[in-house]
């Protein structure tokens, strides 16, 4: 029974919703909050939290056809692609899933249902295979599916490892887990293979079709296995795979969707051949490059935008190799658009952007392909031996925009390879100089020049609106921007305060109603202010108008910073002397930097009064004042000038209060008092005769007082910990002292009517340790009776021991309270051990010589 590809993911989604399922529409292929993964490669991804526990969905059952990609990081098929019948970038995933509802009997049930009651397929034509200690599984194929036991097959661990089997499923080294039960289909004996567990198994005749994982358990970080309370179910069938076995094919590129999409390639490049590979790497790359930008990815150089450039030039060069003239590769949205029926109605709705961003990418990569091809090819032709050194790659790439797997894509058409460690050294050098140069990796400030001035209108606000008069990206002009490349944009006015006089450039969002650029610092270009970052959605060109906003919290954060370092300033002159002049400095929202004139080492006294006249004046809460003057005028009225700044013949002087005047174009607090606290981090030495302080302000600086506090708490309890452990360490060995202290009493031991008697005061003994002597003392006499007396600290301490045989006649208790009572105390314990204190240190030597006589009238 012929099913379309649309058709059958129809059939899928409405089956299990019969089943009590909720349709889930296909997440994001950037995977939300999960930085394990560069694409969503797998339709458990989006219920990865709900499986694990951490997040509470409203229904139990749930079923999805989810879009994947497969090009990058752990599970790459890219150099696989178009060579063979069932590799590809971009896949749907159908599947089935339950939270703790059902679980192996039902998963089962419904995988059988649906293959051979709504797609019916062959029972003869499938087979199975589970784990092989998992007997439940089989017993539900055998006994209630009815499936033959020849045509189940139990799959083991063949890995070299407990659980390392193709049949079972693990989501980590640790955490859910469990057995799987995989649905294949035969495709015919006309075919090469043989079924799974067989030395042929690799072959194209038995194919995978579906596979149910049931999270059993829970694995421990010791290999333990603990079953989870809630066991769940997560499935998934490839709808390529299943449309090839509906469709009557083999290959996954002989269904509907890509022969149409192979078509459509072969008509708008003018090739005839159908069958060559080249179709069905374009057929297949479109997919994958249609739907990343769908989803918010761009192309650039770096992470998932980087793979979808890689992807694009991919397919560039092999519609090149078919003869392709021009840009050819945005024409395919339309078409496959259309193709993916119910699954494209998201491109449909951004069909002109994803076509827009395609043709500006292939474009830009037409323009060097010719040349590096070129480069290619003779480089190719020569080689002495069979890999192409690294250098020769990565000058491909960095020149012409070639990636490696590209490079090695021709390579491979000519039995050859590629040097990739090679590759890798020479990539590392150059992100080493990338970061050495900065954020951006390249100063474009010899580079873009603006003579049209840009008005700032940020003092008072941090929003508004301008105009866009130009775009850069790499240095050179555009007149759109449809890639996530680095860009700087050129705005007529803007509320973004563009780095100078040692205060960073703002950051924040300029849109449009066709895009959004995430602006990462603001800088000045000539005449211009340049916002450099990249566009995070949609278009950006010339000539549109532009909501400008700025990120607040961080504004006002360095506002703060900026009228500190004038409040400083001023103070640093106050507590040093005249000589002292501003260096530099480096205002931002995280901290404060500055450098100024002084030939040695602050002492931590003068700190310490110029931190306290800093927070006098934001006490004070002097109001922070501007006004436009000539130069000549300021410098009258005694205002100081930034060091290395460049001023106008009109100049912006800032006074707060009588304590502080400087010319300064950056942005303030309105008041002093806004600061709120200022807290110095550091002071140290940067070149002969500069020294530099960093500080804190507002939140930033209570934060840093509850640091220290938090760091002397530590250390506080720390200290007490040793303490406790020191004297632990003492009373040992007073412990130790004591028991060789019994050692020299037991000779004083005496006999009364036949009972061993040791009758003894002591002096400075540490009473904690007593108990430890006369245990010793008992275990030495064997049978008998012990009393100590000792003073320590001005306070008589006692002690009795008897031992077992003769606590019937005598009980430790009463010896050591008659002797008490007479030393001013009174004690008891247990009968063969007791002790008490006692204020009367004089009368401890009659109280102790009393005992001989209590003794021996119980004797």
């Amino acid at each position: 029974m012929y099913m379309s590809t649309d058709e059958i993911r129809r059939a899928f989604l409405e089956f299990f919703e019969s089943k009590g399922h909720q349709i889930v529409p296909s997440s994001s292929l950037v995977p939300a909050n999960d930085p394990t993964l560069l694409f969503t490669n797998a339709g458990m991804n989006q219920f990865k939290d709900t499986f694990l526990g951490a997040e509470k969905r409203a229904y139990t059952r749930a079923t999805s056809a989810q879009r994947c990609v497969r090009a990058g990081g752990k599970h790459n098929d890219l150099e696989n692609v178009g060579f063979t019948a069932r590799h590809h970038t971009f896949f749907e995933m159908l599947g089935n899933f339950s939270f703790g509802d059902y679980f192996k009997e039902d998963a089962i049930k419904y995988a059988w249902e649906f293959l051979t009651d709504v797609l019916k397929l062959p029972k003869e034509k499938l087979m199975v295979t589970v784990y092989e200690t998992d007997d439940e599984a089989f017993a539900i194929w055998n006994e209630q599916m009815g499936i033959p036991a020849d045509r189940i097959v139990r799959i083991g661990d063949n890995k070299g490892a407990p659980y390392a089997s193709d049949n079972f499923w693990q989501m980590g080294d640790t955490g859910p887990c469990g057995p799987c039960t995989e649905i294949f289909f035969d495709h015919g004996e006309h075919i090469w293979g043989g079924p799974p567990g067989s030395p042929e198994e690799d072959g194209d005749r038995f194919i995978e079709i579906w596979n149910n994982v049931f999270m059993q358990f829970n694995r421990q970080a010791d290999g333990t296995m603990e079953p989870l309370p809630k066991p769940s179910v997560d499935t998934g069938m490839g709808i390529e795979r299943i449309a090839a076995i509906m469709q009557g094919v083999h290959s996954n590129y002989e269904i509907d969707i890509f022969q149409t999409l192979i078509k459509e390639t072969a008509d708008v490049i003018g090739y005839e051949d159908l069958s060559n590979q080249s179709l069905r790497v374009v057929a297949d790359h479109i997919r994958s490059c249609a739907y990343l930008i769908v989803d918010g990815v761009m192309p650039s150089n770096e992470g998932r935008g980087y793979v979808l450039r890689r992807i694009i030039r991919r397919a560039v060069r092999h519609g090149n190799k078919l003869g392709a003239q021009g840009a050819f590769f945005h024409k395919l949205v339309g078409p496959l658009a259309a193709i993916m029926g119910t699954a494209g109605e998201e491109l449909k709705k951004q069909q002109a952007l994803v076509e827009k961003v395609l043709k500006i990418e292939e474009e830009n990569f037409g323009r060097t392909l010719d040349r590096g091809m070129q480069i290619l090819n003779d480089s190719l032709e020569a080689m002495d031996g069979k890999v192409l050194d690294g250098e020769t790659v990565f000058k491909l790439y960095d020149t012409y925009g070639f990636p490696a797997d590209l490079t090695n894509d021709v390579a491979r058409e000519r039995g050859l390879s590629i040097d990739e460690e090679g590759f890798e050294s020479a990539m590392e050098a150059q992100r080493q100089r990338a970061r050495e140069a900065g954020q951006f990796g390249v100063d474009y400030s010899n580079v873009i020049k603006v003579d049209e001035p840009s008005e700032f209108t940020g003092y008072g606000s941090t929003s508004g609106q301008g105009s866009i008069t130009a775009i850069y990206v790499d240095g050179a002009q555009t007149e759109t921007l449809a890639t996530a490349d680095e860009a700087v944009i050129i705005m007529d006015q803007t509320p973004f305060y563009a780095e100078s006089g040692g205060q960073c450039g703002d950051t924040g969002f300029l849109t449009t109603p066709q895009g959004k650029f995430a602006v990462h610092d603001t800088q000045k270009f000539g005449n211009g202010i340049g916002h450099k970052g990249k566009l995070v959605d949609g278009t950006l060109s010339t000539g549109e108008r532009a909501d400008a906003e700025v990120d607040a919290e961080r504004r006002q954060a360095t506002k703060l910073n900026h009228s500190a370092t004038h409040l400083l300033h001023e103070a640093l002159r106050q507590v040093l002397g005249e000589h002292v002049a501003q260096k530099g400095s480096l205002v931002r929202a995280e901290n404060l930097r500055f450098d100024f004139s002084h030939l040695e080492a602050v002492k931590p006294e003068e700190l310490r009064r110029v931190e306290d006249i800093v927070n006098d004046h934001i006490r004070i809460n002097h109001s922070i004042d501007t006004e436009i003057m000539d130069i000549d005028a300021a410098k009258e009225k005694g205002a100081m000038a930034l060091f290395g700044e460049k001023y106008d013949d009109q100049v912006r002087v800032l006074t707060m209060g009588d304590f502080s005047i400087e010319l300064c174009g950056g942005t303030h607090a309105s008041r002093t008092g806004d600061i709120g606290l200022f807290k110095m981090v550091s002071e140290s030495g940067i070149a002969a005769g500069v020294r530099r302080i960093e500080a804190v302000t507002g939140q930033v600086a209570l934060d840093s007082f509850y640091h220290q506090q938090n760091d002397f708490d530590q250390k506080a309890a720390e200290s007490q910990t040793k303490v406790k452990s020191l004297e632990k360490e003492i009373q040992l060995l007073k412990e130790k002292l004591a028991a060789q202290e019994s050692a020299g009493l037991i000779n004083k031991v005496q006999d009364i009517n036949g009972v061993k008697v040791l009758i003894s005061e002591l002096n400075g003994a540490d009473n904690k340790a007593l108990r430890t002597m006369v245990d010793d003392l008992k275990n030495q006499m064997g049978s008998g009776v012990v009393l100590l007396g000792n003073v320590a600290n001005d306070k008589v301490g006692l002690i009795a021991g008897v031992t077992k045989d003769l606590t019937g006649k005598v009980k430790a208790g009463e010896l050591v309270n008659m002797v008490a009572q007479q030393v001013g105390g009174k004690g008891g314990g247990r009968p063969d051990m007791a002790q008490a204190g006692g204020t009367d240190v004089s009368a401890l030597p009659a109280a102790v010589a009393s005992a001989a006589d209590w003794l021996a009238e119980r004797l």
